[in-house]
């Protein structure tokens, strides 16, 4: 995608895109982080972000869901949480079963904070509140394990997931152009190859209203690393087919996961 500041315009996109999906034959709909919403003017934002019954397009997926009796692993909204006391949204994943009805939630963890040596400061925890939890989810025989983005970066949240039995791993992504072509691929590679599972990450793309400009290279990564799809920097629907077993057959060759060991941390000299 490469979603807007009016939600109600992605909302649309959104269900066309999973009408689409199901009626190409797929099983379920990976979109990326942001579907709702990408505006870094955040004072235009808040008129926009809302606690979770209210959220448009949360509402438009459920309802496309149950009417294709398809799954939406729904990338991420920014949600105004009913139970927050700080005044912060947080950046909130969402997997959606055939009927409708939410079944796991996640909260992005790792936040984006940086001084640049250009002079530009980004201060993701200045307007979000971080998660707490690794989140895992069973779909269609498998167990999804679910990030947003910047977690990509921070191998212990994968080896959890991956140690809680995740054989697929949902990174959603708003990555920028230039960090994308520097590590958007090699570390999605590499979370695939490092525990032996199907990654599948949905990216925006292109130059959004706000003047973002996104990556793309929406992907899926088989076990042993190699690209099974690359959307290049196209927004839309692209199927691709999965075969489960290469899950075990990757790791009966190379057993990561067994082989992983607990150890304690350096000492200071």
């Amino acid at each position: 995608m490469c979603s807007g500041i009016e939600p109600a315009v992605n909302a649309r996109i959104l269900e066309s895109h999973i009408d689409e999906a199901a009626s190409a034959g797929a099983e379920i709909i990976f979109t990326p982080e942001m579907t709702g919403l990408v505006d870094r003017n955040r004072k235009r934002a808040k008129s926009r972000i809302c606690e979770e019954q209210s959220d448009l397009v949360l509402r438009t997926a459920r309802d496309a869901a149950s009417r294709n009796a398809i799954w939406v692993a729904l990338g991420s909204l920014a949600i105004s949480p009913k139970e927050a006391d700080t005044g912060k949204w947080v950046n909130r994943s969402f997997l959606i079963n055939p009927e409708g009805s939410v079944v796991a939630r996640y909260d992005k963890i790792h936040l984006f904070d940086v001084d640049l040596d250009t002079g530009e400061t980004w201060r993701e925890s200045v307007a979000y509140e971080s998660g707490t939890e690794a989140v895992t989810a069973s779909v269609l025989g498998a167990s999804l394990g679910l990030s947003v983005c910047y977690d990509l970066r921070f191998p212990a949240l994968y080896a959890a997931l991956t140690n809680a039995g995740a054989d697929i791993l949902s990174i959603p992504a708003a990555f920028t152009v230039p960090t994308g072509k520097a590590h958007w691929e090699i570390l999605l590679r590499a979370r695939a190859i490092e525990a032996g599972v199907f990654v599948v990450a949905a990216a925006q793309s292109g130059e959004h209203e706000d003047g973002r400009k996104t990556y793309g290279h929406s992907m899926v990564i088989d076990p042993w690393g190699e690209i099974l799809l690359d959307m290049g920097t196209e927004t839309g629907v692209e199927i691709c087919d999965i075969d489960m077993s290469a899950v075990s057959a990757v790791r009966r060759r190379i057993p990561a996961i067994a082989n992983r060991r607990s150890f304690a941390a350096p000492k200071d000299l």
